[in-house]
């Protein structure tokens, strides 16, 4: 006999999944392979952030910075993995999540989707076009200073080049739409880095560079802070905060595919991560900069390689980070097709072109603004990402498949997930006070329209 859960719905019974808004039907399309997922997930991870890996380093010195660089891509594969599981779980149950916010709305409750996990992840997405479009910038300008090093323009403007791009990217319809541009970026990103990794030993093993000086330098105050400040850079070079976004566009049957997709991207993350940070930090220790790029030339204007080199580099890094802004985009635009697209009318019909074009063009308008306002916005997206991605990537999976699963408390799983969960709580608290007293510290530089 069956049993019946409140509501009146037979506990044996299989929950019908429910219409899908605008926003899913039109930008989460369900059409890709495994190989798209891992495109997606590698523009989404192994983007030009990971140049400030070395920086990062300076602060912690070897043994910390090489542990915790490796600590980072196995408890977020791991992580992500957990997160695909239990994803494919409800799916076989017919309740298949498009969305984070669905997810946490569905295993802890209402409340946690649509006023915790739904507003964190869009500030973390949306955090991270803003940062992509200042980066962009940044990389037109150092581009434009090396074939014209007293040239007058400010970076403002090259803020607002690079979203003009945007103006016109971010019309692309579907999340599912955007594999082929990620193909590229794949590419893309292990071509920047080789640069960076080459360059780093180049001038590491010339007599052009800085003095190399593994110490941990400054008081005690400014070590500690410091130290958590790294764990925030590396923990936010490993974030995603899309996971169930990027497997909501795999083709049914999902089963299997997320892992493959995540092999992939993870083997470009090796690749990529520890050849740039180990290299850069080998190289310039802790006179690392915030992007190793900007210790390819010093504060006068010498160049330590090859112009074209320094502008290859930062032409690829440039061509990346547009791609990885606009995956941070889907987000966005799935919350704007659920609010003005007709589901019920065709994807190309004037009812939804014209909102969908007035619409995305504001957000990546106002994105760009931002940038250009706050040329300063790293330390805001550190906070950013000690709030955001230390939640959606460390907290959340572990405690979806412990709610999901339900391991037993005397089984290795439990506690490996418990233990991640408590840790990482921990370090995100420490690390946006960090972040907090980092901005403190860079407030009295803050400047609109700063041409830094």
């Amino acid at each position: 006999m069956k049993t019946e859960e409140k509501g009146g719905r037979d506990k044996d019974e299989v929950p019908q999944p429910k219409e899908l808004d605008a926003g899913a039907l039109f930008v989460l399309k369900s059409k890709g392979s495994w190989w798209h997922c891992g495109y997606h997930l590698t523009t989404s991870i192994v983007a030009p952030p990971l140049l400030s890996l070395p920086y990062a380093l300076s602060f912690m010195g070897w043994f910390a910075g090489i542990s915790f660089l490796v600590v980072g891509a196995v408890v977020t594969f791991y992580s992500y993995n957990l997160l695909s599981l239990v994803i494919e779980h409800y799916a076989s149950l017919g309740r298949r999540h498009l969305r984070f916010r669905d997810m946490a709305h569905d295993i802890l409750g209402a409340k946690w989707g649509r006023y915790y996990v739904g507003p964190i992840q869009f500030a973390v997405c949306y955090g991270a076009v803003v940062a992509c479009t200042l980066l962009g910038g940044q990389c037109l300008k150092a581009m434009y200073l090396v074939w014209d090093p007293e040239g007058g323009m400010k970076l403002y403007e090259f803020v607002v080049i690079f979203g003009v791009l945007m103006l016109v990217l971010a019309q692309i319809p579907s999340f599912h739409s955007l594999r082929h541009i990620n193909l590229v970026s794949l590419a893309l990103c292990l071509a920047y880095s080789a640069c960076a990794t080459s360059a780093s030993i180049y001038i590491g093993n010339s007599s052009k560079g800085p003095e190399k000086d593994y110490r941990v330098i400054g008081d005690a105050e400014s070590k500690v802070f410091g130290v958590f400040n790294a764990t925030a850079i590396i923990a936010t070079t490993y974030g995603n905060g899309i996971i169930p976004e990027i497997q909501a566009t795999l083709a049914e049957p999902v089963k299997g595919k997320m892992m493959k997709g995540l092999s992939m991207c993870y083997t470009v993350v090796t690749a990529t991560f520890f050849s740039v940070a180990i290299s850069g930090y080998w190289a310039f220790g802790n006179k690392a900069q915030g992007l190793v790029l900007s210790n390819f030339s010093d504060r006068n204007g010498v160049h330590f390689v090859p112009k074209w080199f320094i502008f290859l580099t930062n032409l690829l890094t440039f061509l990346q980070l547009s791609a990885v802004a606009v995956v941070y985009l889907q987000p966005t635009n799935e919350v704007l097709e659920s609010l003005f697209s007709d589901p019920t009318r065709k994807e190309f019909s004037a009812r939804n072109v014209i909102p969908r074009f007035i619409f995305r063009s504001m957000s990546v308008v106002v994105a760009t603004t931002v940038a250009a306002m706050l040329p300063f916005f790293g330390d805001v997206n550190s906070l950013i990402g000690a709030f955001g991605f230390m939640p959606l990537d460390f907290i959340l999976p572990v405690v979806f498949f412990n709610v999901t699963f339900k391991p037993s408390r005397r089984s290795l799983v439990f506690w490996i997930n418990t233990a991640i969960a408590v840790a990482f709580s921990c370090l995100g608290v420490i690390a946006a006070v960090a972040a907090v007293r980092q901005i403190a510290i860079d407030a009295n530089t803050y400047k609109l329209f700063a041409d830094v």
